[in-house]
């Protein structure tokens, strides 16, 4: 399985963090439509992310529910038609919840850097520093943490729950 080290925090506003991004980040920002339907399962957490364009991927993670930089275990499968995976999913499994985001994607280094307007929850950054096979989870968490002082991320401000989890506590 591939291995990030990630973290998630609510913030109020967007702008300052997207002025500071667009200065470390290598290119423009992608601007990304998403619909995660996450579904019942005995362990870890498992979604079909949905694309504006009808394509998807399922994603099966497990990662600790903490608020500061934590590693993420995760596999990608991609698809070409999301809404029948769907339905085949969902036949099978019971869906859990939908989350509905307008994602802004910036790459700075090997981090992606996600500005997320999630509905029903309101604005978040996530970040996820992508880890080498051999590298421990330590020097991710070091990344993450220079980069949220680079970004004026506030540890008050950090999150240890997924979206789903967030939306489940409304």
């Amino acid at each position: 399985m591939a291995r990030n080290v990630e973290i998630k925090a609510r913030v109020q506003s967007l702008d300052a963090i997207r002025r500071v991004a667009v200065t470390l980040a290598q290119g423009q920002p992608e601007i990304i439509s998403q619909v995660d339907v996450f579904f019942v399962v005995p362990s870890g957490r498992l979604k079909l992310r949905k694309f504006a364009d009808g394509s998807g991927e399922l994603i099966a993670y497990d990662r600790a529910d903490q608020a500061g930089p934590k590693q993420s275990s995760y596999a990608v499968a991609s698809c070409a038609d999301a809404d029948a995976l769907c339905d085949a999913l969902s036949r099978a499994l019971p869906v859990r919840g939908r989350v509905v985001k307008r994602r802004e994607l910036f790459l700075v280094g090997r981090t992606r850097v996600h500005l997320d307007d999630v509905e029903r929850l309101g604005t978040f950054v996530e970040l996820e520093v992508v880890l080498r096979i051999e590298e421990s989870s330590e020097s991710g968490e070091r990344e993450a943490r220079e980069l949220m002082r680079q970004l004026s991320i506030a540890e008050e401000c950090l999150v240890p729950s997924a979206y789903i989890d967030l939306l489940e506590q409304l």
